[in-house]
């Protein structure tokens, strides 16, 4: 469904069990709101889902912020939209009645990376995260007290788009800000896998339990 005054065109399923957390789906390049659905149906029946559709368009592709290259982000637009999408979520939690303290990123490569972006500007946003072939967005100074947030992060390690190094010090910087952090490497490049699917529900078993 779509609320105009939310300001983003979205998704969103009210939890099946009110203590569920709200899952904040954040699709890839060119993506849109139905995308990540699936993903986050499988990881529990019983969350909340909210999922918006990014509002930069590069070309006729769907993002979350701009980039200047490939690996080369508009940082100034990624500030912008990072407090943007904090911004949406506030009002998404008003407007549908859910723990605004309960919501987890799931994002894929762009999705991933705002999420990044949003633990590391907006930190109380998010209670967790999980993060497909995600790499550093930003380098804030200082880095925010993230007190032990759970963070996932899966990467590919033939990733044309990512070099290893990029996403390694993502995990140490927000290792460094205090997250409890799972790096996992996959064998295959940028696109999902059934096994990045697996290890991400098993690890929001571990944390989250049947919720």
């Amino acid at each position: 469904m779509m609320a105009a005054n939310l300001g983003f065109e979205h998704v969103f399923r009210a939890p099946a069990n009110p203590h569920a957390p709200t899952l904040l789906l954040l699709h890839g390049t060119g993506g849109n709101e139905d995308d990540l659905i699936p993903l986050g149906e499988s990881l529990s029946p019983d969350v909340g889902l909210l999922s918006p559709r990014g509002k930069v368009l590069e070309g006729n592709m769907p993002r979350f912020f701009r980039r200047l290259a490939e690996g080369v982000f508009d940082l100034d637009d990624l500030r912008f939209r990072t407090h943007e999408l904090a911004e949406f979520v506030a009002a998404a939690a008003a407007h549908y009645h859910f723990d605004a303290t309960r919501v987890i990123a799931v994002g894929f490569s762009n999705g991933a990376n705002i999420a990044a972006s949003t633990l590391l500007l907006e930190p109380r946003v998010l209670a967790g995260a999980i993060l497909f072939r995600a790499m550093v967005p930003i380098v804030p100074d200082p880095l925010p007290s993230l007190n032990r947030t759970p963070v996932f992060m899966s990467n590919g390690r033939t990733d044309p788009l990512i070099e290893a190094a990029k996403a390694e010090r993502l995990a140490s910087m927000l290792q460094e800000a205090g997250a409890d952090v799972t790096l996992l490497w996959q064998p295959g490049g940028h696109q999902l896998t059934r096994q990045d699917l697996a290890q991400a529900q098993q690890w929001w078993l571990s944390h989250w339990g049947s919720t």
